[in-house]
């Protein structure tokens, strides 16, 4: 707690904030109406224009009946809008090492902070990976106050609510949980609330995916994402407006959505930016995709396995030329050589990128094909694959139906036809076993069946007029 005296008081700071031994740590000490006073910041964090206005105002406005105690002098002497007090060291060292000054004088025995932060960032650009062809073009940033004025700016409502909490030890990463107080599941806010809360972690040092994995440390066995992520505020506004929960994390441009089904991953802003036969037929044609993406190159193992089974009319599909390699493996090489050329594009320099992408999958394929390595089949099926992953926005979703393809064409090539009965039987347990973050279904409103839901879900219904 902070004491009468002055220098004790300024000493502990100095002292406890390592003022010597970090330099963008400033102590800047002023005389203001004849009495010792100091500011303690971050240097790259603060508004210097606004800093320089209120030492101006300071050095020469400031009387000394006005420097009683802390709260008479902010209410006289302070022009400037977002202010706090402090009485305890510990509030006061996390709250300069969050980016604002704080200033201690003479006769105070509270510290008085100036919420004049400001955050290096990019601009709110349109995400690369959540683009749309209609609809807004801005994104969150890395600054997690800016990233909530991005959602306020849609909800108008008093209802809207945003609840600041800090996680870790070390870190102090500010977390804000939005949601609409007249629309929320409270069961599932508070449980939330008070996880984050009781949350013990020296810090969150991969952002929201270290934090919801804090949070439920054991509900990540299960292949399939139990979460959205979102980098679109329109996204985030209209999941809140429905009830759900926004999750915004410092330092982390997107937002986390909870609770999410696997209906819920599947959507995209799209589909809510052109009319409602549009969007309907936009959202089939995904949902048609990412089946045929996890069936395809299964169904191709098992008809070459099966030639005999193959109607007349599917001949087409069964390789015309052999390779030296079995089917089943090119399958395996290539899922394995694509994700290779993924991750040589991702850290490939952004002028190369798209370069290499195209010359390594063209000249790989062309050349794996001649030697005999792959069939020209095979390259086709898993270049279809591929690019029906990118079908939809989500990439944790794609990484799951990658590991269940490949399990279900595991399964087919060592066991035919049951192998591929017990994958599907198996996925299916997956995906009914998996429990949102909630724990409430994950294929809900297919399971439990509701009709209705269920349409909303698989269908762009026209938005109507609330009858409320």
């Amino acid at each position: 707690m902070f004491t009468n005296s002055f220098e004790k008081n300024k000493e502990m700071l100095v002292r406890e904030l390592r003022c010597d031994e970090c330099f963008d740590i400033i102590e800047r000490n002023i005389v203001i109406a004849d009495k010792k006073a100091v500011i303690f910041y971050i240097n790259g964090l603060v508004k210097d224009e606004v800093m320089e206005k209120i030492m101006e105002f300071f050095y020469r406005d400031v009387k000394k009946q006005h420097l009683k105690d802390a709260r008479t002098f902010a209410q006289h002497c302070v022009p400037y809008v977002e202010i706090n007090f402090h009485k305890d060291e510990k509030d006061v060292i996390k709250t300069v090492l969050s980016g604002l000054p704080c200033l201690i004088a003479e006769g105070f025995t509270e510290c008085l902070s100036f919420d004049m932060r400001t955050y290096p960032q990019r601009s709110t650009s349109e995400p690369d990976d959540d683009k749309v062809l209609r609809g807004s073009k801005d994104g969150f940033v890395e600054t997690v106050i800016f990233n909530c004025a991005l959602i306020r700016r849609r909800i108008r409502d008093t209802n809207f609510i945003t609840k600041a909490m800090t996680v870790g030890r070390e870190s102090k990463t500010d977390v804000i949980v939005c949601y609409m107080d007249n629309r929320v599941d409270k069961t599932l806010l508070n449980s939330l609330l008070k996880r984050i809360k009781n949350l013990d972690v020296s810090a969150l040092s991969m952002n929201q995916q270290s934090l919801i994995e804090a949070l439920y440390p054991k509900r990540w066995l299960n292949p399939f994402p139990k979460v959205k992520y979102t980098e679109r505020p329109d996204v985030a506004a209209a999941v809140a407006l429905k009830g759900n929960i926004v999750i915004l994390v410092d330092n982390s441009p997107s937002a986390l959505l909870i609770p999410t089904s696997i209906f819920d991953v599947l959507e995209e802003a799209d589909d809510y930016y052109f009319p409602p036969i549009i969007g309907t037929y936009i959202r089939i044609a995904r949902y048609l995709i990412v089946i045929v993406s996890i069936l395809l190159t299964p169904l191709w193992i098992l008809a070459i396995q099966n030639p005999e089974n193959v109607p007349k009319f599917f001949k087409f599909v069964l390789p015309t030329a052999s390779a030296n390699i079995p089917p089943y493996w090119q399958l395996i090489l290539i899922e394995i050589g694509i994700d290779g050329l993924r991750l040589a594009t991702l850290h490939t320099p952004t002028s190369l990128t798209s370069t290499i992408g195209i010359i390594g999958a063209i000249a790989f394929s062309q050349f794996a094909i001649d030697s005999g390595w792959f069939t020209i089949e095979c390259t086709f099926y898993m270049a279809f694959v591929t690019i029906a992953n990118y079908s939809q926005p989500n990439y944790e979703l794609g990484y799951s139906i990658k590991f269940i393809r490949v399990m279900l064409l595991t399964l087919s090539h060592f066991l035919n036809y049951l192998g591929f009965v017990l994958g599907l039987v198996f996925i299916f347990v997956l995906l009914l076993t998996n429990k949102t973050i909630s724990g409430k279904s994950y294929l809900y409103p297919l399971i439990p069946f509701k009709p209705k839901e269920l349409m909303k879900k698989v269908t762009r219904i026209r938005i109507k007029k609330d009858s409320q």
